[in-house]
């Protein structure tokens, strides 16, 4: 079959703009959008949280599902996103009518029926791809996404008749959605899929495992972490699965949104620019020193951070160098929220240097474009990650990344240096070590860099000019769903 007539579900627990807490929202949004440009049929799968649909008021039912095991009563409504994708909202009220977030309460604990919550999700997938499904329309690969539809898999290679080809993306391996054992019965699960060889881990249930056991393809969100999980210590317990299936793991990079990420003609900056007006983008230093309180001092380089608030991501190294950072002298712009110590400790900063240090806890869309367009240099110090998206937006706005070279990080950030500077590559400043000291090695070495203004023109031309579209992997993409359905 031609990749080009292919029926793609793609199954997920979050799509931007109707439910975002991360990264996974922005892929669902623009892979599915990338797939139908190229020709394909995707259509999207997502819970019908309380926000969702409340922004599908025009969506129709298309099926109802009975009550069966654990799980409630459901239906299937049918409306799009705002790029034109088919969006299928699966209709729970007593599992996704609430307040609070996709997988948390208020307070910020994960809700205590969040097995049923997602083990539903997975359930509906693999019926709409099975013989069963209540749909005319019926997909060639059901596409699943991190734990939370990693059940479908499972749930599909116990299934009778003909079925879907599987594809599981690790977009985090950190998170494998691990639970009590007696929930392979309220899920509806065979009872011989809870071995080691099926579902269970250390005597629980892992519904990443069970995508990862039997999808029959695995692909993750960058090369270097396709390798990182094959070992310890990124791949958090699964690295001897991943590594027996490496012939079906890839590693394929996320693009980004280059239409909303443009500082050429985004709306949400004060000053618009390109490669060939650079000198624009001092609006915008301006614009986020004033917005943020901070000293209105362009003779300083003014360094920013966009980030959930984890161990991840390596913000206790920032928090070790402050000091040293501030006395460059530079300011620091930070935007985010998680670990309450973090937000405690990175508020505090703030108040003891109100006009070099901001802290706005939250997320802020428009805050975050204004960061891109006026920081001069991006901090992204993570122990690992997947792939990362910051470090591309900022590339794109003349902002050149400081990053450790992990994961996306280092498939994506190529260090300044003579040599690559010489050969038009140079994009940003990477670190090796996992430290504060080597990250204030790298700050150190921006700051220089900075104030030799034709070499940082030179590197932000350097990061204005890469691609980082989601067409080249959208196509890779489309080759595996190709394969996959073609196999028999």
């Amino acid at each position: 079959m031609k990749a080009s007539q292919l029926r793609i579900l793609f199954a997920t627990s979050e799509c931007a703009p109707l439910v975002k807490t991360g990264g996974l929202g922005d892929v669902s949004a623009a892979l599915p959008a990338a797939l139908k440009a190229l020709g394909l049929d995707p259509r999207i799968l997502l819970p019908g949280y309380r926000p969702v649909l409340a922004q599908l008021p025009k969506c129709r039912e298309v099926a109802r599902f009975a009550a069966t095991a654990d799980f409630p009563a459901a239906r299937l409504l049918q409306g799009q996103t705002p790029s034109g994708v088919p969006l299928l909202a699966l209709d729970c009220s007593e599992l996704y009518d609430r307040a609070g977030g996709p997988y948390q309460n208020e307070a910020g604990r994960d809700w205590t029926d969040n097995a049923l919550r997602f083990g539903l999700l997975s359930r509906v997938a693999a019926l709409l791809g099975s013989a069963d499904s209540p749909l005319g329309w019926q997909p060639d690969v059901v596409h699943c996404n991190d734990w939370q539809t990693g059940l479908a898999p499972a749930y599909l290679r116990y299934a009778a008749g003909a079925r879907a080809a599987t594809l599981q993306t690790i977009h985090n391996l950190a998170y494998q959605g691990i639970f009590e054992p007696q929930f392979v019965a309220a899920l509806g699960l065979p009872p011989e899929c809870f071995t080691p060889d099926g579902v269970e881990y250390y005597g629980k249930l892992s519904f990443l495992k069970s995508g990862l056991q039997f999808a029959d393809a695995i692909t993750t969100v960058s090369p270097t972490y396709a390798l990182e999980i094959q070992s310890e210590p990124l791949g958090f317990g699964l690295q001897g699965l991943l590594a027996a299936r490496r012939n079906c793991l890839s590693g394929i990079l996320n693009g980004i949104d280059t239409g909303l990420w443009n500082p050429a003609t985004d709306p949400l900056i004060a000053g618009r620019y390109d490669a060939d007006t650079l000198g624009a983008k001092a609006i915008n230093k301006s614009a986020l020193q004033r917005r943020l309180d901070l000293a209105q001092a362009p003779e300083v380089p003014l360094f920013a951070v966009v980030s959930r608030f984890t161990q991840q991501k390596g913000l206790d190294w920032l928090l070790a160098i402050a000091p040293q950072l501030l006395a460059l002298p530079a300011q620091l712009a930070i935007l985010g929220s998680g670990e309450p110590q973090l937000e405690r400790r990175f508020r505090a900063l703030a108040q003891s240097h109100a006009e070099q240090v901001s802290t706005t806890i939250g997320f802020d869309e428009t805050l975050a474009h204004l960061i891109e367009a006026g920081a001069d240099a991006f901090l992204m110090p993570s122990r690992f990650e997947p792939c990362g998206m910051n470090q591309m937006y900022s590339q794109r706005y003349g902002t050149p990344p400081i990053a450790r070279a992990t994961g996306g990080l280092a498939d994506t950030v190529l260090d300044c240096t003579a040599a690559t500077l010489a050969d038009g590559s140079a994009s940003g400043f990477v670190f090796q070590e996992p430290s504060a000291e080597a990250l204030l090695a790298a700050v150190k070495r921006a700051a220089g860099t900075w104030r030799d203004r034709a070499t940082w023109r030179a590197l932000q031309r350097n990061g204005m000019t890469r691609d980082f579209s989601w067409e080249p992997s959208a196509r890779r993409y489309a080759a595996i769903y190709a394969l996959l359905a073609n196999k028999p």
